[in-house]
């Protein structure tokens, strides 16, 4: 880690499950999974000094213990399988990565700096985070991190390889540790043990010969064993926080003179995509963009990205040279009619039984609307976190943009604040912000 960070004495060891998953346990993954393995899901949960009270090492680590002997899929290690090299997990319970930390500062201050923009105190100080690869089977899908600040407050950080499966089943993950934690659920060495998984079925299939390409799946040169996403630009990420009322300030702004009022994150996507619009401006324009949102499955919760619909919308008039309020309600029809392209993703994975390399986020500019989801559901001490951020890693070239609910700026009127994160190359960063400035979206430092 960088010299000049807060965070420091990081110690380095693994978790696993309690009890031996007993046999030959394996995980296979769809199309649908594949298409995510070059990227990365990576939250924090800030838990205040009432929620970290008496969690120690020893503590947690054994809760850790009891969540992997549900969880024992995270714990293994990714194969090819022979002649097609399809991969699939092998689950012997090599054990997730496990990463203890200090940090020379109070969780507000940490968190201050964080929104301040200063450099050196970046998500990536609470959590730890290496792609899999370039040897497989040693590499952890999943790494966990908890850093203990002087306030007597503690981040978990968490970083989620997305072949693994989507955001609602990582927070399953962490929420159901919750319950370990303060010994409301229990699974000791004998308990059941895990029984072979079989291959996941594949989705729903169009008619034959009527397979339309997805328009929200990129393929990308392969990357054979190390699983990055090869990007043309440096990609750069920065946060930024809407209180409640200055959430409220950009839909009232959007459905001003208008009929129809757009939701905030409808709201939140027409002002940032018309501004990276004004930045690329000419040919460069994103015309396109990917909206990732959650959807109802009956899917397996604790495998798979079954649970968010993904679809694209694509403009055809000049996005930089169009009224913010009049893209949000166009935005609001499209998206509430939006065809979820899983299957088509599914389907185009399939056709060469996985063998080629593919990103989703970033396949076109992105949004991501993590409204849906319960990032909140941890509980410690009868508390939940203070805030919770999530990222997303291994973004293509258009970039991404990740919008938070922050449910402690709630202004007394039903509205709440988000924390929005962009992923972008990082000659755009600055002039976003320029941009975001001039409409009122983002504060002047």
């Amino acid at each position: 880690m960088v010299s000049d960070s807060p965070v420091y004495n990081v110690k380095i060891s693994s978790v696993g499950p309690g009890r031996a998953t007993v046999g030959e346990v394996v995980q296979h993954y769809g199309g649908l999974d594949l298409a995510m393995k070059l990227h990365y899901l990576r939250g924090v949960y800030f838990l205040g000094k009432a929620a970290a009270e008496g969690m120690t090492t020893t503590h947690i680590k054994e809760s850790m213990f009891l969540l992997c002997n549900d969880y024992y899929m995270t714990c293994g290690r990714f194969r090819r399988s022979v002649g097609s090299g399809r991969p699939y997990m092998k689950c012997n319970d090599c054990g997730a990565r496990f990463l203890e930390a200090q940090c020379d500062l109070t969780l507000e201050e940490w968190l201050d700096g964080y929104f301040s923009g200063n450099a050196s105190w970046n998500i990536g100080q609470l959590v730890y985070h290496l792609p899999v690869g370039p040897e497989l089977f040693f590499s952890p899908p999943v790494y966990l991190q908890v850093t203990k600040f002087k306030c007597g407050g503690m981040s978990l950080g968490m970083s989620w390889a997305h072949i693994l499966g989507d955001i609602y089943t990582a927070t399953d993950f962490i929420n159901n540790w919750g319950g370990y934690l303060a010994g409301h659920k229990s699974n000791g060495p004998f308990h059941q043990q895990a029984q072979p998984i079989l291959n996941r079925p594949l989705l729903p299939t169009s008619p034959n010969g009527q397979t339309p390409e997805p328009l929200s799946l990129k393929r990308v040169d392969p990357v054979g064993d190390h699983w990055v996403t090869a990007n043309n630009f440096k990609m750069e990420t920065f946060s930024f926080r809407l209180t409640a009322t200055q959430a409220a300030q950009i839909t009232a702004r959007q459905t001003h003179n208008k009929s129809k009022k757009p939701s905030l994150f409808e709201s939140i996507t027409a002002a940032i995509w018309k501004s990276i619009a004004k930045i690329r401006e000419g040919i460069n324009e994103p015309k396109r963009v990917t909206i990732i949102r959650k959807t109802n499955s009956s899917q397996d919760p604790m495998t798979g990205n079954n649970r968010i619909a993904i679809g694209s919308v694509s403009a055809e008039f000049s996005v930089a040279d169009s009224d913010s309020g009049d893209l949000a309600g166009w935005l609001s029809d499209r998206i509430g009619e939006l065809a979820d392209e899983k299957n088509l993703i599914d389907e185009a994975v399939e056709r060469d039984d996985g063998a080629s390399d593919y990103v989703v986020y970033g396949a076109n500019l992105t949004f991501v609307d993590l409204a849906g989801a319960d990032l909140y559901g941890l509980e410690s001490n009868g508390q939940g976190p203070e805030f919770v951020c999530y990222e997303v890693q291994g973004v293509g070239d258009e970039g991404a943009v990740v919008v938070v609910p922050w449910p402690k700026s709630s202004d007394g009127e039903g509205n709440e604040g988000r924390v929005v994160t962009a992923i972008l190359p990082e000659e755009e960063v600055e002039k976003l912000k320029l941009e975001l400035r001039k409409i009122g979206v983002l504060e002047e430092d």
